[in-house]
């Protein structure tokens, strides 16, 4: 089973109604349980970098880093909160965010600090990608309440992309 094959679908006891109908709850809700659980994936990897970065750059990277994950974080409320909004459930464990995440996790003992910001930046790249395509899920279905807020998460992912790039640059 994938993210997108998922049931996310409530009970009675948990069923929302609104005006959007039963298809978009079957379509949008699982693509946002899916974002969910590579926000919570992109979260922690941050998390852990964060922690474990040393380096000539360390403070700056650090603070970086922090705010990249504070930022990353503050999204998985509102994620959570559409999916159940339209129609659906969303995540309920660690197990079922690694059964749908699709970015990877990072469990090596040690990363080079330019590694680390490179893979980040990929990670918030696809994140970009994976938010366009679940706005257009939305856009289908007119729910115009989730696409906006997709489109600022998709501007703060572009942004701590730009940031990280820009931090492995050589000045020379």
């Amino acid at each position: 089973m994938n993210a997108l094959t998922a049931p996310t679908l409530p009970s009675q006891a948990l069923r929302v109604r609104n005006d959007l109908g039963h298809q978009a709850a079957i379509d949008i809700a699982p693509a946002l349980t899916a974002l969910l659980a590579d926000m919570f994936t992109l979260y922690l990897k941050t998390r852990n970098f964060h922690w474990h970065i040393s380096g000539p750059h360390f403070r700056d990277y650090h603070l970086m880093l922090d705010e990249q994950s504070d930022q990353i974080f503050a999204t998985t409320d509102a994620i959570a909160e559409r999916a159940r909004k339209v129609g659906g459930t969303t995540l309920r464990s660690i197990g079922h965010i690694q059964r749908v995440q699709r970015l990877l996790d990072n469990d090596a003992e040690y990363v080079t600090p330019e590694d680390m910001l490179a893979e980040l930046g990929d990670d918030n790249r696809r994140l970009a990608g994976f938010l366009r395509a679940t706005h257009g899920v939305c856009d289908a279905h007119g729910d115009v309440a989730t696409a906006s807020l997709i489109e600022n998460w998709i501007d703060e992912a572009e942004r701590r992309t730009w940031f990280l790039a820009a931090s492995l640059r050589d000045p020379r």
